[in-house]
């Protein structure tokens, strides 16, 4: 072989081993620019939102979060990409029709309201503007008939409206913003606003025996559950229904409620004696979200 084609080889082997090493740096910076990705699905954050849907509380995206996301979307879209669609699996996704909605009569201060069995039927009895419990009594109006209004009270055993005036003075009208509905099936309770579910929360119901009742009611009181016992945790949503089928040996009062409980290994279960229980971290949130009159369905 002459010399001149023995430099020739040399000069196509050094190529194309330029191009192998080229190629290779390459693919390495690849791999470098989709690390950060990769390592962003597993942060803390991501954790934290995965261990509030397995305590059954989806996760809640704030409006500010929302806007930040609207914005990159469109910033996105303003230079040309395209955008990947957002997934929804947050609170505000529709699962089902919402509940109906209401309205809450609220009896003004030093005041009282007449009750009746029927629209325009006999006075049954008389509600102060205080519940039993020394909260202010607001009522959830859930049916109407002209000027007469259905509302749950402890009045009227589970199932049957008492029926105000709502031309009375003694009432004041205000829109319920909020609802609640329980699905026992599903053992879990659900916070609507408007059309949209803002809350999911898991609760114990009912053991065999002692179902919890089923049926429309309201909120009538939000209480201190320490000042009872340690049995109903932090805090007690109160209902305006009953439990008609009370545990032998139960001595702790038959109304209804939304409670905490000092048992969290009991949420997700049959075992109360017919309340829904939950835990106390979500029963806070309740309490802060939810107002008196606040109309409740429970259903299987």
């Amino acid at each position: 072989m002459t010399l001149a084609v023995r430099t020739l080889v040399l000069a196509a082997a050094l190529m194309a081993l330029a191009l192998t090493t080229a190629a290779s740096l390459a693919g390495q910076n690849a791999r470098a620019r989709m690390e950060p990705a990769a390592t962003e699905a597993l942060s803390p954050t991501r954790e934290r939102t995965q261990a509030g849907r397995a305590g059954g509380v989806e996760a809640e995206i704030s409006p500010r979060a929302a806007s930040r996301v609207k914005a990159r979307r469109s910033a996105s879209a303003a230079r040309g990409g395209r955008a990947a669609p957002a997934r929804s699996s947050g609170p505000s996704r529709r699962i089902s029709s919402a509940p109906a909605r209401a309205s809450l009569m609220r009896v003004r201060p030093g005041r009282s309201v007449a009750v009746r069995a029927r629209p325009g039927g006999r006075v049954i009895g008389r509600l102060d503007s205080r519940t039993e419990f020394g909260s202010p009594q607001v009522l959830g109006a859930v049916k109407t008939d002209g000027r007469w209004l259905g509302v749950a009270t402890t009045t009227r055993s589970n199932g049957r409206l008492a029926w105000v005036d709502a031309r009375s003075s003694a009432l004041r009208a205000a829109p319920a913003k909020v609802s609640i509905r329980a699905d026992l099936s599903r053992r879990r309770i659900e916070l609507w606003r408007g059309e949209k579910v803002t809350e999911r929360v898991s609760v114990a119901i009912g053991r065999p025996g002692s179902s919890t009742p089923t049926g429309r009611f309201t909120v009538t009181d939000k209480l201190d559950g320490r000042k009872f016992s340690p049995y109903y945790g932090c805090c007690v949503l109160a209902l305006s229904g009953t439990q008609p089928n009370l545990p032998a040996g139960w001595s702790g009062g038959n109304r209804l409620a939304i409670h905490g409980t000092n048992d969290p290994g009991s949420i997700g279960q049959a075992s109360s004696a017919g309340c829904l229980r939950a835990a106390n971290s979500d029963l806070r949130k309740l309490m802060r979200r939810v107002p008196l009159g606040t109309p409740v369905e429970i259903r299987r």
